[in-house]
């Protein structure tokens, strides 16, 4: 059976989506998958930047990060993005991203392909729900197979019960994300990546 190949595509201004990506890296090659962790270019002007402390400080801390690629989607046979809530829709940046698929998706190389997504508000009624709501409307297009997290296991009721996908209510007093959250990140991924895997031995059968 070929093997899962998990393109993890994140924005992240100050951290919090940052450090769910990491955890779901961590938790896709424990589970066998090769990952490529891959963030969006930052669009924000300078200024923009530099009148945030702890944005700046991440832009810094992330330089080493590779900027996504249409490449990168074409790579992989399975997908995981995560976004902030930017008032209750998805990051610019990420939009900007996705925007340029368009060879990708005429072609049917986005198509089939499962992909789940996590996101981050500062509030818990902030928008997070219909941020990927917003998201998935691009994934249905693309002709993705939606791998939600709906209630199938318990780590999901702790972090909140969201079953569209993993939220994160941030506290920029509070810049680590909560355990609950990251494990719930986990399982969704373990969760992405077991779900791939059947659909590649049923393509191989």
């Amino acid at each position: 059976m070929s093997q899962v190949k998990l393109t993890i595509v994140y924005y992240s201004s100050t951290g919090t989506n940052y450090q769910m990506a990491l955890a779901a890296k961590a938790a896709a090659e424990a589970a066998g998958a090769e990952v490529r962790l891959r963030k969006v270019a930052e669009l924000a002007p300078d200024a923009a930047i530099d009148s945030n402390p702890a944005w700046r400080a991440h832009v810094n801390a992330t330089r080493d990060v590779p900027v996504v690629s249409p490449a990168d989607m074409e790579w992989a046979n399975a997908y995981l993005f995560g976004t902030p809530t930017r008032y209750g829709n998805v990051a610019s940046q990420m939009k900007q991203f996705i925007d340029t698929l368009s060879g990708l998706w005429l072609r049917g190389s986005l198509s089939n392909k499962p992909v789940a997504a996590f996101t981050s508000a500062m509030n818990v009624h902030g928008g997070q729900e219909s941020t990927l709501l917003a998201l998935y409307h691009t994934f249905y297009h693309w002709g993705s197979i939606i791998v939600p997290p709906g209630y199938t296991d318990p780590a999901f009721y702790a972090a909140g019960g969201n079953p569209y996908g993993v939220s994160a209510t941030a506290d920029p007093q509070q810049p680590e994300v909560a355990e609950a959250t990251l494990e719930a990140v986990r399982v969704m991924t373990r969760r992405l990546v077991q779900v791939a895997g059947w659909l590649l031995k049923g393509q191989a059968a």
